[in-house]
């Protein structure tokens, strides 16, 4: 036993070691921070109840690794330490009673709360106000000097200003986090994949390797950004007494400061603090893993000290995690309603985010073959919020056994041979509505809520609908009677009833509806209605020409050529005059003509709670308006409901008026 603790010490220590170096010095990631505070908390156990067997250079007693030589080295004044974690409340609360066993104190002890970035951290020095250097964390002793990459971030003042009541010190350290923000990360990626460079992983990394360029130049592109939250050191100047208070005369000074940042007065409050930020996490222009808290008087500071890494006084309350390592298992192919094949990797199960995942999307044998991903291997897998998870990269020294993904030759569900572009990134099924999986997506589809809003059609219903062929086209949909179905599964006689009385009742609809129902090929719910105010009869629609398509805003080439191919298709004529014989009647609907709100760009993002987005679109829609997906500088205003996306910061960023639900509720009552 012993032999085994001791081979499993030496095994961690210099995994650990090798993991430490590569985060605060290469400004790489071998593996999520998940993987390594599993690893690192196993260490620190076994050091704690093996006290003989920990080694000199343990991570547990050091930080980070040594500088490059490509950067001049200099010693911090002061050390830089880590944070300890905690991963539940119950750390938090036996951290805060271990405070209080220090200081000798019962009273709830105040804290600062402040957002714990995902960044890098640096260190500024600024002598009679000039900026002297700055250097990276490195070892925590000596760190490296990045000074010229520094002065290309925007908002570091490069000179402090004084006056009466903010006295400049002779000599001050800064400590902070250089990150990128979720916009710019996605700018540097889109740049990434049109040049054929190789994409950054997450804003970490990307931060960290902007750090690290010899060419200043370089790094001015990236749109770095920095909040700071500590002084290392400070001469002729006495600070104010807690933390709190120092860090809105660093404000003072000039220097950027997280507006998130909170002072709380007892533990309950830092949990409150900690699902607050939580709720609001994704909508952050910016990555955090955490929340940190730190006792707010610097003299409780000085009393309850420090460790070997980190400070007593100071905790990270990390989030679940987001990214993990898991194993690939195996792809399957999916078949949408028009027949692409969609690569989907089915993962060995692993809990991220608090949610087990056991399947990941991979878009596209593009996005495959561009991160070399393969059957086997060990991947580290990402879920922020309620989005998808998807194969960030893979763990390239832990590939064994793997095997390359190839698009299969015939369709998964019909078997038909399938239809390769010529670079071979994407396969297609043939087979059209013979294909019962591009029948069922198709149906689900023209049933959907944007389409002809039939309830009570599930997919589950609808692959019933299918495997028993009581519909063998969507146009079926409108022959079927209560009897046909009143024995599926878990439908009964009123579940039956309700759901005919709901196709009879989606008969009645608008054009623009029925035409995105058809399911035309890259013609959303937008263009159908440009389509249906263009047109407005089906007839006009059926007999366009090409030119007068593409003369509608909008509509492209593809998209024009992807409209006549489809009404060129006798069996979607067929299909169309067999909606309109079984009494379908789809009618253009005039738009009030309202000249305050004619032509006004709106978007929508967050969940309402008195309106459905659907019914909110169709009252604007109504009075005029234009509602749009997307956020762009034509957009006019944004309505925002509950857990609002990242279009919630662009049209900040883009100075667009934002209307809440209460707001909108009161826009739509005026113009009424």
């Amino acid at each position: 036993m012993p032999k085994k603790i001791a081979e499993r010490v030496i095994y961690l220590t210099e995994i650990l070691n090798r993991y430490d170096h590569q985060y605060h010095v290469l400004g790489e990631q071998e593996v999520p921070d998940s993987e390594y505070d599993k690893l690192y908390k196993e260490l620190k156990e076994i050091e704690k109840k093996y006290p003989e067997f920990k080694k000199a250079d343990s991570p547990s007693s050091k930080i980070g690794g040594q500088p490059q030589d490509k950067f001049k080295s200099i010693k911090h004044i002061n050390r830089m330490y880590s944070l300890n974690n905690a991963f539940s409340n119950e750390d938090l609360k036996n951290f805060d009673s271990r405070l209080k066993n220090i200081v000798k104190s019962d009273e709830d002890l105040e804290y600062t709360c402040e957002p714990k970035l995902d960044g890098i951290a640096v260190n500024l020095r600024y002598e009679n106000g000039e900026l002297k250097y700055a250097l990276t964390r490195g070892d925590g002793v000596i760190g490296e000097d990045i000074t010229l990459n520094v002065r290309t971030i925007k908002n570091i003042p490069f000179t402090l200003q004084g006056n009466k009541k903010i006295i400049i010190p002779s000599t001050i350290e800064i400590r902070g986090e250089i990150f990128m923000t979720k916009q710019h990360f996605e700018q540097l990626n889109d740049h990434a994949r049109s040049h054929n460079e190789k994409e950054f992983a997450n804003p970490r990394n990307a931060a960290a390797g902007s750090m690290r360029q010899l060419d200043p130049q370089i790094t001015a592109k990236r749109n770095l950004s920095v909040f700071f939250y500590s002084v290392g050191d400070v001469w002729d100047v006495d600070l104010p007494d807690t933390h709190y208070e120092t860090l809105q005369y660093l404000k003072k000074l000039g220097f950027p400061i997280n507006p998130k940042n909170k002072l709380v007065n007892n533990l309950e409050k830092c949990q409150h603090y900690y699902q607050e930020i939580g709720i609001i996490r994704e909508q952050l222009p910016y990555e955090i893993d955490g929340v940190v808290y730190k006792i707010n008087s610097h003299a409780m500071q000085k009393k309850i000290g420090y460790v070997a890494k980190a400070p007593r006084w100071a905790i990270a309350h990390k989030y679940p995690a987001e990214e993990v390592m898991t194993i690939l298992k195996e792809v399957e192919f999916q078949v949408s309603r028009t027949g692409i094949l969609t690569p989907v990797a089915r993962l060995e199960p692993v809990s991220v985010g608090g949610v087990t995942v056991s399947n990941a999307t991979l878009h596209n044998m593009d996005e495959i073959l561009r991160k070399d991903i393969r059957i086997n291997d060990t991947v580290i897998i990402r879920r922020a919020g309620d989005v998808i998870p998807k194969v960030v990269e893979v763990v390239l020294n832990k590939r064994k056994n793997s095997k390359k993904i190839f698009l299969p030759d015939k369709c998964p569900v019909c078997g038909t041979k399938t239809h390769k572009d010529d670079n071979i990134v994407a396969a297609y099924c043939t087979a059209g509505m013979q294909c019962k999986a591009q029948q069922q997506e198709s149906i689900s589809h023209f049933v959907s809520r944007k389409a002809m809003d039939i309830e009570g059609l599930s997919k589950k219903t609808v692959s019933q609908l299918v495997d028993t062929k009581i519909i063998k086209e969507i146009a079926d949909l409108y022959s079927i009677e209560v009897e046909d179905i009143i024995n599926l599964e878990r439908m009964g006689e009123k579940s039956a009833s309700n759901l005919i009385n709901s196709i009879k009742k989606s008969k009645k609809t608008t054009l623009a509806r029925f035409i995105f129902a058809l399911g035309i090929k890259d013609v959303g719910d937008v263009i159908a209605k440009k389509i249906a105010e263009h047109f407005k009869t089906i007839p006009k629609i059926l007999s366009a020409k090409y030119e007068e398509l593409v003369g509608i805003e909008d509509i492209g080439e593809v998209v024009a050529n992807n409209i006549l191919q489809f009404f060129s298709n006798q069996r979607n004529l067929d299909s169309i005059n067999k909606f309109l014989k079984l009494g379908v009647k789809p009618q253009y609907e005039q738009a009030q003509n309202n000249t305050e709100l004619s032509n006004k760009n709106f978007v929508i993002t967050g969940t309402l709670n008195k309106y459905s987005r659907e019914t909110a679109k169709t009252a604007l829609e109504g009075l005029g308006a234009n509602v749009t997906s997307s956020v762009t500088k034509k957009t006019d205003f944004l309505v925002v409901g509950v857990s609002p996306g990242s279009k919630f910061n662009k049209a900040k960023n883009l100075g667009i008026q934002i209307l809440s639900e209460d707001e909108f509720i009161m826009f739509i009552e005026q113009y009424s």
